[in-house]
C-alpha cells in the first residue's frame, strides 16, 4: 500500500479562503475598510510570513498597544482556525484513495500545535493515517528528509508513494528531490519555476486524488 503524502495549508483545507473571511471580521471590529481586509491578506504573505513579526506588523497597522501583541498573535492563530470551512470534496477523495489502497498521510510546514488544530478542527485527523509537522520534526519542506522521515512516522517505505500541494518548491520540488513524483495544485497560478516542472497539475485536490488514481 503506497503513501499519499499531503500537503495541509491550500491543499487539504482552504487556508486562502479561511485568511480573507478571518481579515474582513478583524477589520470591521476594528472600524476598518476593505482596503485595510487586503492588506491583511497581503502582510499573510499566504502563511509565509513569520507569525509574530505578522502580528507586530498588524499592531503598527491598527494602533495597537505593543503589549497586546500576544493577543494579537494568538487571535491571528485561533482566527485562522476558527474560519476554516471542512471540505466534503476533500473528505471524500481521501476515502476515495484509501478505498483504492492509497495510505494518505500529511507532511506540513509549521507549529505542531497549529498545524494539529487545523486537522482537529475540520475533522481531517481522522480522514489520514497520520501526519508530520516541520517544527515537530526539526525539518522542514523541501528538504527531502522530511518525507523519509514521514515515511518512517508512516511505517512504511516511500516505494511507489506520490506527493500532492500546492507549493512549487516546498512539496513539489522537495518531493522531486525524494525521487517522488508529484501532483501540484495550481490555485489559479502559472508554474513559477524553470528549473524544473511538476509532473502532473491539478485544479483542486479531489483533481489530484483522480491523477493519482488513474481517472
Amino acid at each position: 500500500m503506497p503513501l499519499l503524502l499531503v500537503d495541509l495549508d491550500n491543499t487539504l483545507i482552504d487556508r486562502a479562503g479561511a485568511v480573507e473571511r478571518w481579515a474582513r471580521g478583524f477589520v470591521s471590529a476594528r472600524g476598518g475598510d476593505a482596503a485595510d481586509a487586503a492588506w491583511l491578506v497581503t502582510a499573510d504573505g499566504d502563511g509565509l510570513e513569520p507569525r509574530e513579526r505578522f502580528a507586530g506588523m498588524i499592531a503598527e497597522r491598527f494602533g495597537l498597544d505593543a503589549q497586546d501583541e500576544g493577543a494579537t498573535l494568538a487571535e491571528v492563530r485561533g482566527g485562522l482556525v476558527r474560519q476554516l470551512v471542512p471540505d466534503d470534496a476533500v473528505t471524500r477523495a481521501l476515502r476515495r484513495a484509501r478505498a483504492a489502497g492509497w495510505i494518505p498521510f500529511v507532511v506540513t510546514n509549521g507549529t505542531v500545535e497549529q498545524q494539529e488544530r487545523k486537522l482537529r478542527h475540520t475533522g481531517l485527523d481522522r480522514e489520514v493515517a497520520g501526519w508530520v509537522v516541520s517544527a515537530g520534526a526539526g525539518l522542514r519542506k523541501p528538504d527531502p528528509a522530511i518525507f523519509h522521515f514521514a515515511a518512517g512516522q508512516a511505517g512504511h517505505s516511500l516505494d511507489g508513494a506520490m506527493m500532492i500541494g500546492d507549493s512549487a518548491q516546498a512539496d513539489i520540488g522537495g518531493a522531486r528531490n525524494a525521487g517522488l513524483p508529484g501532483v501540484w495544485l495550481h490555485r489559479g497560478r502559472p508554474w513559477p519555476l524553470s528549473a524544473y516542472e511538476p509532473d502532473h497539475v491539478a485544479d483542486s485536490f479531489p483533481h489530484a486524488v483522480d491523477i493519482v488514481l488513474g481517472g
